[in-house]
């Protein structure tokens, strides 16, 4: 598959927007790849804000801080998929995760999450995505 994968930038984050709000990613657009960033109960969004809208803040908050957070996927210069990746210890809920718990002390990277629009699946963007993380 002819795909590049880059790295999510503030300067990217109009392509994060586009796949997040392309068809078949309404989950995507609930969650804004912050479920795992959390323990527990996901703190109360601020008074006139949705869930979904304290999410993407709080992801847009990530990216603008230079903190990795995933990779998009461009084909032809389109971004047409994203792979949800950091450093493990980013991730509160797999830290206290008795089912995916670490198997040692090592650092290692996390993949928690793959969107890829409607129009692009079955076409290999997740397993390229996945490549580009390796």
């Amino acid at each position: 598959m002819d795909l590049t994968v880059e790295p999510l930038t503030p300067a990217r984050w109009a392509d994060l927007e586009a796949i997040f709000n392309a068809r078949g990613c309404s989950v995507a657009r609930g969650c804004w790849c912050m479920y795992y960033r959390h323990s527990g109960t996901p703190p109360a969004p601020a008074p006139g804000q949705t869930h979904a809208q304290a999410r993407r803040a709080e992801l847009k908050t990530l990216v603008d801080a230079g903190q990795p957070v995933g990779l998009i996927g461009y084909r032809g210069g389109q971004p047409v998929g994203w792979v949800s990746i950091a450093p493990r210890e980013q991730y509160a809920k797999l830290r206290r995760s008795s089912v995916m718990k670490a198997v040692d002390d090592r650092p290692v990277w996390s993949i928690v999450c793959f969107v890829v629009p409607a129009e692009h699946r079955g076409q290999g963007v997740a397993a390229a995505l996945l490549e580009g993380a390796i």
